[in-house]
């Protein structure tokens, strides 16, 4: 009988391991979605610094208006850059959060289910130990008894 419950569970532990394994796959899109934003993230910065370095450079052998102008244009659009990833990169946690908390939920049932059928199996198995120890039991009782003096 409680073998018969673990077969009528597995069709639902197979739907939660493809369940799990997707939220898996999910989780590892996001995880990659991650670093590709912190990469993107870290080679603006780089640049920013590289360009601000321009200014330090350049400015201590003095610049025109017009140059000034430039690149205090394009730093502005460097800053809004670095912004806009920023944003990026905090939308791409969150996803990543959302997806980890996902995968956890469906690994904890993948879990419960995979202890649940187990310990049908244990429960036939013992109930079967029972049987078997109750029969031999009895046809120990059947056989005839030799008495030694």
């Amino acid at each position: 009988m409680a073998s018969s419950r673990a077969a009528r569970l597995a069709p639902v532990v197979e739907m939660a391991e493809s369940a799990e394994r997707t939220a898996a796959q999910r989780l590892g899109h996001f995880q990659g979605q991650v670093r590709l934003a912190e990469s993107k993230l870290g080679d603006l910065e780089r640049f920013r610094g590289e360009y601000q370095q321009q200014w330090i450079d350049r400015g201590s052998k003095g610049v025109s208006g017009q140059w000034l102008m430039n690149y205090q244009h394009f730093l502005n659009q460097l800053e809004s850059a670095v912004g806009q990833q920023r944003q990026s990169l905090a939308w791409h946690q969150n996803n990543l959060d959302k997806a980890r908390e996902g995968w956890q939920q469906a690994y904890a049932r993948v879990e419960g289910l995979r202890k649940l059928v187990q310990r049908y199996i244990d429960e036939a198995r013992a109930l079967e130990d029972k049987r078997e120890q109750k029969l031999l039991d009895e046809l120990s009782q059947r056989l005839p008894r030799q008495d030694q003096y």
